[in-house]
């Protein structure tokens, strides 16, 4: 399905932009600490408010 050299290169790239991507993210974690405080609240609602649409969806499909 793919050849030699089209596999090599999706490897390398993966290799190489997950690396990059972990260098950008340590270079930048004080910053995102400073300007994304309080952020995790905003996850917890999100989730419970999914959760309450799912537990309506199968509460009142009955």
């Amino acid at each position: 399905m793919f050849t030699t050299g089209q596999l090599v290169f999706a490897v390398s790239f993966f290799i190489i932009f997950v690396i990059a991507m972990i260098y950008s993210y340590r270079s930048d974690k004080k910053l995102h600490r400073k300007n994304y405080k309080g952020n995790i609240w905003v996850l917890v609602g999100f989730l419970v408010f999914v959760g309450l649409l799912l537990f309506l969806k199968s509460f009142l499909k009955d």
